[in-house]
């Protein structure tokens, strides 16, 4: 079975542990922990055509810069999960910065945005044209509620299958 490493990457608190728990373990936590390093998970999934991938999950901590530790992390990801917090727009401009970075280091490696926290879509600060625009600019864009599991699980099927299209 092939192996895939994947790397969450994202600011502070925009959910990548929560997306991580949600998808391996099928559960959610209220309570905010940081993440220290990297923490690692992983799961198996199926892929197009009956064939199984191991997705082994880096959960970076939360950076708006990547710095030389983050950066080592990278090394030999075969994709990587942007995380966006739809509450923060903020959030989105980090994941611009970090997207041009991560590709800088990786070259063309398959990647989804993932603009979570779908479940609080009435106060979103980012917006459809937002979302359209990155779209336009080529990002693989997918709405997600780590809380309640909505489109969790279809953001790493996309990227599993954009890894073993490769």
């Amino acid at each position: 079975m092939q192996a895939a490493k994947i790397c969450m990457v994202g600011d502070f608190s925009v959910g990548k542990t929560s997306m991580v728990a949600r998808y391996v373990h099928s559960t959610f936590s209220d309570r905010y922990l940081t993440t220290v390093g990297v923490k690692i998970d992983t799961r198996q999934v199926e892929l197009e055509g009956g064939m199984a991938m191991k997705l082994v999950l880096w959960d970076l901590a939360g950076t708006d810069v990547l710095n030389a530790t983050g950066s080592a992390y990278l090394r030999g990801a075969a994709g990587y999960l942007l995380v966006i917090d739809g509450t923060r727009r903020d959030t989105l401009e980090t994941a611009c910065r970090l997207q041009e970075q991560v590709s800088g280091m990786l070259g063309d490696t398959p990647f989804v945005a993932a603009v979570n926290k779908a479940d609080l879509k009435a106060a979103w600060e980012v917006t459809p044209d937002d979302i359209s625009q990155r779209i336009a600019a080529g990002w693989p864009v997918e709405c997600c509620s780590a809380k309640t599991g909505e489109g969790v699980g279809a953001v790493f099927q996309q990227l599993a299958n954009a890894i073993a299209a490769r």
